[in-house]
């Protein structure tokens, strides 16, 4: 059965992300697999890098299975292929070779699993034509982000403020570990879209200016909610903030796995290419209105506080955010992002991401279980929800409760999602005969 948009409004679907994974008998979700750990596992790559990673792989993915299966419109290009034709092997086949560009350095490791998902096909027509319909998809795509902007060897033209407002490096700072650092891919934001035409269709509204009554409740929100010593913030709360700051592009990639159909693996292309495609976009718009904006973070504003004019906020040059290096958990430490605070990153991904999934499935009405690493020990205890936009509506709050993000900056991102997905479903990946 092929999954359509509309198909399963009706239906109530229940999916646990956090079970031990099930027997896939399909390429596809493995090699979102292996790309996981090659793009953030092995290469490290920031969410915001990583995004662009994930999307170049899905895409290409995406296109060489319906090119076999030729259900929908193709996102770059249709190769010439028979129905017949081995979809497994055209979905390893342009992973790998996306992949194998990307990352040189693990052509080994990927060159393993590709030769192992080739053994899992039967030799003959159909894995030949499989493979071919990969090499041109995976072509197609390398060709199309050739001098994207992605990896440039100019420095960016970091602006550090000083007046209230403007965005400065917050402390903690310095060169050990666990310490602010600055911000690692600043040039996300120059990227040339996947989707959207032109970045600039992605502007925000701004920040609020700091002497408003808007930016006074903000401010004062976070001061309580996100302190490291808040004792208003409950330990739910708490856990939230903590379990979304592992790579949001790893918890939302074992998620479509988990969401993912055993049977049908051009509906899980689909599933993968849309989903990593618009939150890529999301964040190019998000870092490119992040350094248009410049506007600075909760701990400097709370910090500074008594010195920007606004009546209505009280600074406390000693508060320190829940975010904080003294907070135990796995891998990097918790700190203040070392980027402009507005629009938020992660609202900005999850933002489309979930109003993509709710339009791929027809409804918000899924219930699922996601899990995280960022704890110690790993994993985090899973969280579920009932609904696409509980799960968004619990990242907002979460940037909150950590102390790193005003609100509004949280809910501008998530609007700038929405929109990057509502152009996707008007333009891209619409249904064929």
């Amino acid at each position: 059965m092929r999954f359509t948009r509309f198909s399963l409004a009706a239906i109530p679907l229940v999916v646990a992300l956090g079970a031990p994974a099930l027997a896939r008998a399909d390429a596809v979700t493995d090699w979102n697999a292996n790309a996981q750990t090659a793009i953030v596992a092995t290469a490290g790559q920031s969410p915001q890098a990583a995004v662009l990673s994930f999307a170049m792989v899905q895409g290409a993915v995406y296109d060489a299975v319906n090119a076999i299966d030729r259900g929908h419109r193709p996102y770059l290009t249709l190769p010439a292929a028979n129905p017949w034709d081995s979809e497994d092997a055209a979905a390893a086949t342009a992973a790998y070779r996306v992949l194998a560009s990307l990352f040189p350095g693990q052509l080994t490791t990927l060159t393993s699993q590709y030769t192992a998902s080739l053994a899992a096909v039967p030799d003959g027509p159909a894995e030949d034509g499989g493979v071919a319909a990969g090499v041109a998809a995976a072509t197609a795509m390398l060709a199309a982000r050739a001098n994207d902007g992605r990896n440039p060897t100019d420095p960016f033209p970091f602006v550090f403020g000083t007046e209230p407002g403007q965005w400065r490096l917050a402390p903690p700072q310095g060169p050990a570990p666990g310490i602010v650092s600055i911000d690692p891919a600043p040039w996300v934001g120059n990227v040339k879209p996947f989707l959207v035409p032109d970045v600039g269709r992605l502007r925000t509204s701004p920040p609020n200016t700091v002497t408003s009554h808007a930016y006074a409740k903000d401010f004062n929100e976070v001061k309580e909610l996100g302190s490291l010593t808040s004792t208003v913030r409950t330990a739910d709360q708490t856990a939230a903030a903590i379990f979304w700051q592992d790579n949001g592009m790893a918890i939302w990639n074992r998620a479509f796995r988990s969401l993912a159909s055993p049977t049908d693996t051009a509906g899980n292309a689909r599933l993968l290419a849309e989903t990593n495609l618009a939150a890529a976009d999301a964040l190019i718009g998000c870092w490119n209105n992040k350094y248009y904006w410049n506007f600075w973070r909760p701990i400097t504003a709370i910090r500074e506080g008594d010195a920007d004019g606004n009546p209505a906020t009280k600074g406390d040059a000693g508060w320190t955010p829940l975010f904080d290096p003294s907070v135990a958990v796995s891998g990097a430490k918790l700190v203040t992002p070392g980027f402009p605070d507005h629009p938020s990153g992660h609202t900005c991904a999850s933002g489309a991401i979930t109003r993509v999934l709710r339009d791929f499935f027809g409804t918000d009405k899924v219930t699922f279980t996601a899990t995280s690493n960022k704890c110690l020990p790993a994993p985090c205890p899973a969280r579920t929800f009932r609904r696409f936009s509980d799960a968004i509506d619990e990242i907002i709050g979460a940037r909150i409760w950590s102390g790193i993000h005003f609100r509004t900056a949280d809910e501008t991102g998530a609007r700038l999602g929405k929109k990057v997905a509502r152009y996707l479903r008007k333009h891209y990946f619409q249904p064929v005969g």
